[in-house]
């Protein structure tokens, strides 16, 4: 698997989109994924990212997206999101990229006014939707498991469920380690993803709180998640996730760590390459 980086790392740290391209590959990465949403940003700084990639040799795996109003009571904010995420599919076709990395949200109310069901049902059909689109245009949405107590995906069994509910093969999932550890998964029910997983992220966290930290940094025991991964099969990359670093101004140093930490974890897992 290649290894890469998802560029918020750079941004939340203040630092120019592209001096963060840049110093990706310059650290070694293999690859980028990108955070930025199509409605947020004008044309040049979205044919900036592509373009800068391009230069430096850095392919775009993933474009993150997170959508908590796909499974919103109100149809309005569904459409608008349903919208929101085709420009996003769009954006991932006009950068080459695999796929479009999907946040789903949280059932409201502490699931006791709208049925479960129906909130479950509502993120079923709009992201059967998506995968209609995502195939139009030869791409994957990978779903992410967000370890809260509320989230809709927040363990393997209701990850593997919403897939098969969804029932296409453009719609599949994305793999968080440190996701896994803090939703109180073990490694060896990555293996209910088989031939559903298409990504993966990796950070540290301290067992408690999420916190993508550098790998070394946290209580992630990584080799039996990565041990597993890698019976998947998983054609695809590897991206490192680091968000909101406590010393910003050392933003370079902090994911110089992370490579050079992920990629000792990966070579000993006989995964990158």
């Amino acid at each position: 698997m290649k290894l890469g980086l998802i560029n918020s790392a750079w941004a939340q740290a203040g630092r120019d989109t592209a001096w963060g391209i840049q110093k990706t590959k310059e650290l070694g990465f293999d690859t980028i994924d990108i955070f930025v949403d199509p409605l947020d940003v004008g044309i040049q700084e979205r044919r900036l990212i592509k373009d800068e990639c391009d230069r430096v040799g850095l392919p775009i795996v993933s474009v993150c997206c997170v959508a908590v109003g796909l499974i919103d009571f109100n149809p309005s904010v569904q459409n608008f999101h349903l919208e929101r995420c085709r420009e996003y599919l769009d954006l991932c076709y006009e950068y080459d990229a695999d796929n479009l990395l999907l946040v789903l949200g949280e059932y409201i109310w502490n699931r006791e006014v709208i049925p479960p069901g129906e909130q479950w049902q509502t993120g079923v059909e709009n992201c059967r939707l998506l995968a209609e689109h995502a195939e139009s245009l030869g791409l994957k949405i990978a779903l992410e498991l967000e370890p809260f107590p509320l989230s809709l995906l927040n363990n393997v069994d209701n990850m593997a469920r919403f897939i098969d509910d969804v029932g296409h093969p453009a719609l599949q999932a994305n793999i968080d380690v440190s996701h896994l550890l803090l939703a109180d998964v073990e490694a060896v029910q990555l293996q209910k993803l088989r031939g559903k997983a298409i990504h993966v992220h990796i950070s540290d966290c301290d067992g408690k709180v999420h916190g993508d930290l550098p790998p070394g940094r946290g209580v992630v025991d990584f080799a039996p998640y990565l041990d597993e991964i890698k019976k998947l099969d998983i054609d695809g990359a590897i991206s490192i996730e680091l968000e909101y670093s406590p010393e910003p101004d050392k933003i370079e140093e902090w994911v110089a760590e992370a490579y050079r930490e992920t990629d000792k974890l990966l070579q000993a897992a006989g995964l990158r390459g």
